[in-house]
Formats: C-alpha cells, sequence, structure tokens
C-alpha cells in the first residue's frame, strides 16, 4: 500500500501553538506531498487562525474546514466530510507524527480494515502527562493482547478506509469532550464485522503540557464519556477489579523509584476523576 493516498484530519480547538509544532511535524513526513492532504478543523469560530496555516500552504495541501463548535468527534466528521483521499487519518492538534508515520500506515492499512498505533509521551519532565500516557499504555496492552484482533485505538492515531467510515456513520457526535468517542467508535467497527489493527510501530509523539487541575479535568471528561459508552451501547460490561489492580502496578514494569510511585498515585487519581464523570453524567441525565 505504498502508493495509498491520505487525508489527515485534525479537529482543534484554540490551541494555534501546538497546532503550527504539529503541521511542522506533518511538513517533514517522509512521504510523497501529492499522496496527501491535510484537513484543519476549526472547532467553532475563530478556533483556528489563517495566520497559523498560512506558512504551510506553499509545502502542503491544506484545507480549513470552519465547523460549529461540537466537539472532536464531531469536528472530526466535519473534516472527514470534505476528504477527497480513500483513507482518513486522524491526528490531534498537540500531536507530532512521526516522520515514517504515513509509510507505516501505508504499510498496513487495507480497505477491509482500521489500523492504529501508539502516542508516545514527547514531554516526560512532565508527571501529569507521563501518567497519562501510563494509562494509555495499559489500555493497549490490555485491549489489544491480538494486535491483529485489536479492541481498542486511540482517535489521535488512527488511520480507516473512508468509505467505511462514512457508511457506519463516522464518530457519534453526542460526545463534546474528548474521551469516550474512541471506545464507542471501535466497538461499532468490530460489530459490524470490520477489522481493527494495532501497529505500535505507528509513532506520534504526544505534546500535552498538563498540570494538576487539567489532569484531573481530562479524566473526569473521560468519566463523562464513559457514561455516554455505556448508554448508547447498552448493558456492557464493567472491566473486573483485576482491571483496576494491574493499572496501578503498571508503572513499576517501566519506571524506578519514587516516579513510579508518582504515576502510581496519579493513575488513582485518574480512577477517581474518571468516576465523578460518570458519576457526574448519570444524575445529570436522570434529572
Amino acid at each position: 500500500m505504498s502508493t495509498a493516498r491520505f487525508s489527515i484530519v485534525i479537529p482543534s480547538y484554540k490551541r494555534p501553538a501546538p497546532l503550527h509544532e504539529a503541521l511542522c511535524a506533518i511538513a517533514a513526513l517522509d512521504y510523497p506531498r501529492e499522496r496527501f492532504e491535510v484537513i484543519v478543523v476549526a472547532d467553532g469560530a475563530g478556533a483556528v487562525p489563517e495566520a497559523v496555516l498560512a506558512p504551510f500552504r506553499s509545502t502542503l495541501e491544506v484545507l480549513l474546514v470552519q465547523a460549529p463548535h461540537g466537539g472532536p468527534a464531531a469536528a472530526r466528521n466535519a473534516g472527514a466530510a470534505r476528504a477527497v483521499n480513500p483513507y482518513l487519518v486522524f491526528t490531534d492538534d498537540d500531536c507530532l507524527p512521526a516522520a515514517n508515520w504515513l509509510q507505516a500506515i501505508a504499510a498496513r492499512i487495507t480497505p477491509e480494515s482500521a489500523v492504529g498505533g501508539v502516542s508516545v509521551n514527547a514531554l516526560p519532565e512532565n508527571i501529569y502527562a507521563s501518567a497519562s500516557e501510563a494509562l494509555l499504555r495499559y489500555l493497549f496492552d490490555y485491549y489489544n493482547r491480538e494486535p491483529g484482533h485489536a479492541r481498542f485505538l486511540s482517535t489521535n492515531n488512527l488511520a480507516v478506509p473512508a468509505a467505511r467510515f462514512q457508511a457506519m456513520g463516522g464518530f457519534a457526535p453526542g460526545f463534546r469532550q474528548a474521551g469516550g468517542e474512541d471506545r464507542e467508535f471501535c466497538a461499532r467497527w468490530r460489530e459490524q464485522g470490520y477489522a481493527l489493527l494495532f501497529a505500535p510501530e505507528i509513532v506520534v509523539y504526544h505534546a500535552h503540557a498538563l498540570r494538576l487541575p487539567g489532569f484531573w479535568q481530562q479524566h473526569f471528561n473521560y468519566g463523562r464519556g464513559a457514561f455516554r459508552f455505556r448508554r448508547l451501547g447498552g448493558r456492557r460490561p464493567f472491566e473486573p477489579l483485576s482491571f483496576y489492580t494491574r493499572l496501578l502496578r503498571s508503572p513499576f514494569a517501566h519506571e524506578r523509584g519514587v516516579r513510579a510511585w508518582r504515576i502510581a498515585a496519579l493513575l488513582l487519581l485518574a480512577q477517581c476523576a474518571t468516576a465523578a464523570g460518570f458519576a457526574f453524567e448519570f444524575l445529570r441525565r436522570s434529572k
């Protein structure tokens, strides 16, 4: 699939500096320029200044799509609707794709399957970003023990055949915050009988400079998304207690000393925030 043509879709909401860095990384991709386009979706009025895209118009085929402020799921759908190539590649405005990103995707993707890769923390000195990476790494290990029959891929590093994406209705637009839309999409994709492939050689570097309030809010939103995911998917079983105990032990396989304990503590805090977000959404919907 080395001749595959891609439409890269990036939703963005008022983060011009990270978006600029993401576009710099895309401009440095080791892939023929005529074989991919970049679609930046402004998630709301004024979300993406034209000045951010202007420096790249001479080197990249860049389209700016204006969409009502509806969250990343709806923004991705708006971008996908304007795509002209047979494969869609989704990433985020704070992600820096590796130079061989599209080459690695092209080597694995087929018209019958979606493929996703890993997200590597680009800010290892930021303990909150490191904890978020530890959680995502654990989820990949847990859900994708058989990479050819994966159960979970992340929307910041996901490629899908455009025709099948559109046929199944894209992402569920009811997810107005980031979190949950990826799980819902993967579940629905598999229920349609389509394959999910996990390919760790497909890499983006995630540069999300988190602090404690943002870390809590991120995982609170994940909890809200988890409630919506279960509400849309019916009576899905909860994970067993062992899922959570293994999660809290997982940092000690990759870190040492105090840092491992700090990340484990933050993973516990993340689960508390997720539970709070789930409860918040449950109570809000019960009124």
